[in-house]
């Protein structure tokens, strides 16, 4: 397993990051994040998108419709929000398990809630520092 910490003092900075990590990411690929609200989650998956072949623009929280799906240039992509979902029947309701044997990239926030993570996902954990600033962990098997 590898980690590496990284800090981001603005915004921008966390997009860039987040372009850096999508450009090392290749399908097929489950991404986990962890972080309390306004950590960066989105901002951090916006950048790799955008790496990834998808226009930034496009990329929003999936909070109510739950998964966001995006074709882009290394392939499917899916964008999960796990935090308006309880329970399996949820998680079944919106074929998750489907999504992590697939072979696309799947971005999960709100991964804390996940009962089950799969194995060999990418964890990825954001943390306020105060203001601006976040310290951004990403672990990979």
């Amino acid at each position: 397993m590898t980690e590496r910490r990284f800090e981001t003092l603005s915004e921008e900075e966390t997009f860039r990051l987040g372009e850096d990590f999508g450009r090392e990411l290749r399908p097929p690929a489950v991404v986990l994040f962890y972080g309390d609200l306004g950590t960066g989650k989105t901002v951090f998956i916006r950048g790799a998108c955008r790496a990834l072949g998808v226009p930034a623009r496009l990329v929003r929280s999936p909070s109510f419709t739950l998964v966001n799906e995006y074709p882009g240039a290394a392939g499917p992509g899916h964008h999960v929000d796990r935090y308006r979902l309880e329970g399996a029947t949820a998680v079944e309701s919106i074929g998750l398990d489907e999504l992590f044997a697939g072979d696309g990239i799947v971005l999960v926030e709100w991964a804390e809630r996940l009962s089950d993570p799969p194995p060999g996902a990418i964890e990825v954990r954001l943390r306020h520092l105060g203001g601006d600033r976040r310290e951004i962990t990403i672990q990979s098997m």
